[in-house]
């Protein structure tokens, strides 16, 4: 089955070319079946790039998903057109205020990872949707600052600033191959990763309750479930697009801002040469797990989340 989007939304043109099937929404209201309800809270300023990459990734299994766009109610983006804001995305507090319910909700990254959470703007708003989650989303996915943000609120786990930014391609372990979020999983696996901040494996340990499922030895960990609020937390990203690193590090060097080359990225460390997407079908296998966990346990009345 393919994902419901709006025929109008970028993503269904993007998609479309890749082979991804998509579907209007004026076909699905044909199909006798009730679509899991995913949101993706885009918290990212490229708004129609994360979208891309979100889509794609829970629009390959067989199942009708309709993606629900989600924005914070007072921050304004500068880097989205308000006419795509306008016309996609619905504010937080209209969602918060209409009492309805979400199979899923991905809550992604931001670069503000060296502000206190307690600094950032919209944080009392985001704190309001991480409670809203436990009674209205029947699992949510917080990537990167989005999973530090939730799990520092919901657990009180810090991140750390570190010393220099993590960036590039590292390696990582399976810790639980025996999860169903990392079924068809190989032992070890590449996942992109950028950001200035760290979670420390000692503090997840101490929560009980927290289970960290991939892990490196360089980086940390990176995906850590949290049953007991139905929720996963990654906090690095393969939904990254092949040369999603290659852009960050461009911008930096155009803007004169020193900055090392991605690590293990570029083919022989050379900018000049176009890497290669290593961590595609993982991230496939990733979030098509998650999506296929949701399946087989929200209600079927979507009314029952949360009760």
């Amino acid at each position: 089955m393919p994902i419901k989007l709006p025929s109008d939304l970028p993503a269904f043109r993007v998609l479309t070319r890749e082979g991804v099937m998509v579907m209007s929404e004026d076909a699905a209201a044909r199909q006798d079946i009730r679509p899991l309800r995913i949101g993706l809270l885009n918290l990212m300023p490229k708004k129609i790039q994360t979208e891309n990459q979100f889509a794609r990734l829970i629009g390959a299994t067989p199942l009708q998903i309709e993606l629900v766009l989600i924005r914070m109610t007072e921050h304004r983006t500068r880097n989205t057109a308000a006419e795509h804001m306008e016309s996609f995305y619905r504010p937080f507090a209209e969602v918060e205020a209409s009492g309805e319910k979400l199979d899923g909700l991905i809550i992604t990254g931001a670069p503000i990872e060296h502000l206190p959470f307690e600094e950032v703007t919209y944080w009392d708003e985001l704190r309001r949707v991480f409670d809203w989650t436990r009674a209205h989303v029947h699992s949510t996915f917080g990537v990167c600052w989005g999973g530090m943000a939730m799990i520092h609120h919901l657990h009180g786990v810090q991140k750390h600033l570190l010393e220099e930014k993590a960036f590039g391609c590292f390696r990582h372990r399976n810790l639980a191959p025996a999860s169903p979020y990392l079924r068809g999983f190989s032992d070890e696996l590449l996942i992109p990763v950028s950001r200035w901040t760290e979670m420390r494996q000692g503090e997840i340990d101490a929560v009980e309750g927290l289970t960290t499922l991939i892990g490196s030895d360089e980086v940390g960990p990176c995906l850590v479930e949290d049953p007991g609020h139905r929720a996963l937390y990654v906090f690095n990203h393969l939904e990254y697009d092949r040369d999603t690193l290659k852009q960050e590090y461009d911008r930096d060097v155009a803007d004169h801002i020193s900055t090392r080359i991605p690590v293990n990225y570029f083919p022989e460390d050379d900018p000049s040469r176009p890497p290669s997407n290593r961590w595609r079908s993982h991230a496939h296998l990733l979030y098509g797990n998650w999506i296929n966990e949701i399946y087989q346990s929200t209600p079927f009345e979507i009314d029952a989340i949360g009760a």
